[in-house]
């Protein structure tokens, strides 16, 4: 049976794509009333895979009826002129987000920069107030990896009040996340990381496993409880009997699959969902920097940038 008929694969792109419908609904909708969201990325240094990150969110956010610019920076600039640049744009009332491309240079702290993104436009859920909103149930504007990643356990049906899950990987931008998300929603949440004693003890006790290590085929077979949903979250490239590369998760998948009744493809897993993720989050964030405006300035009209 092949991918594009096995029920067991939890694929991204349909829910990617009722996603982008409902956030092309609601864009279409802000912009008639003046309030137009657009997306600034901010890429450093010319990285081949940066760009096809960037086509991607472009071709997405255009079928989403939100506005997309590409601000490209020098490998040498410092991070002081980064960051001033950031707050030029924190200022400007027509941006409604700001995405930082990675990888950046090595002189570049990533942390200082997703700091410095105002956390009403921080629309990947990067900055450390959307981290730790998340810990008191603000779960609107979460990472968007992770949220994707929750979002197609929803997509199984399974009642996630008490659901024993078990995360694998404990990423401030992936793994922590999505523990918190999911306590939020009721579950009980074991999280493994490199100091555990028995991730295959844990793992093996999970309805849903969530892996996010970076190491190709870590979870096998009998790693896994029978009947049990697996997102992967892995992305490596390995070299197959061919010779050619070819990516692969974190998951055994072609053993596994035999044991779950759920489990992410790699790729057209997670990966769709991530971009619709950011896109639904431009609109929380507009609705947020909207609702500010209005309180502010007593208007219930256009914004005042255009």
């Amino acid at each position: 049976m092949s991918r594009s008929d096995d029920s067991r694969y939890l694929k991204g792109g349909p829910v990617a794509q009722r996603i982008i419908a409902s956030v092309r609904e609601d864009a279409a909708i802000a912009t008639a009333e003046g309030f137009s969201p657009k997306l600034v990325s901010i890429t450093v240094g010319d990285t081949d895979a940066v760009d096809v990150y960037v086509r991607n969110q472009r071709a997405k956010a255009g079928l989403a009826g939100i506005g997309f610019e590409e601000r490209r920076f020098a490998a040498d600039i410092t991070a002081g002129e980064l960051e001033a640049s950031i707050h030029g744009l924190n200022a400007d009332p027509r941006v409604t987000g700001i995405i930082i491309q990675r990888p950046v240079p090595a002189h570049i702290p990533i942390k200082t920069l997703q700091a410095a993104v105002h956390p009403l436009k921080d629309v990947e859920g990067m900055h450390p107030a959307s981290i730790g909103n998340i810990v008191y149930n603000q779960l609107d504007l979460a990472p968007c990896t992770a949220a994707a990643s929750v979002e197609l356990l929803k997509e199984t049906g399974l009642d996630l009040k008490g659901l024993e899950v078990v995360v694998v990987g404990h990423s401030e931008i992936v793994g922590k996340p999505i523990a918190f998300l999911l306590m939020s929603e009721g579950a009980t949440v074991t999280v493994c990381h490199h100091m555990t004693r028995s991730v295959a003890a844990h793992a093996r006790r999970a309805d849903a496993l969530f892996v996010a290590v970076g190491k190709p085929r870590l979870i096998k077979a009998d790693m896994v409880k029978p009947g049990a949903c697996v997102i992967d979250i892995g992305i490596n490239s390995e070299i197959g009997p061919d010779g050619e590369s070819r990516i692969v998760g974190d998951v055994d998948t072609e053993s596994v699959k035999e044991v779950a009744s759920w489990i992410t493809p790699v790729p057209g897993g997670v990966g769709p969902l991530t971009v619709a993720i950011l896109l639904r989050n431009t609109m929380v964030a507009l609705n947020r920097q909207r609702a500010l405006y209005r309180a502010t300035y007593g208007v219930a009209d256009k914004l005042a940038a255009e």
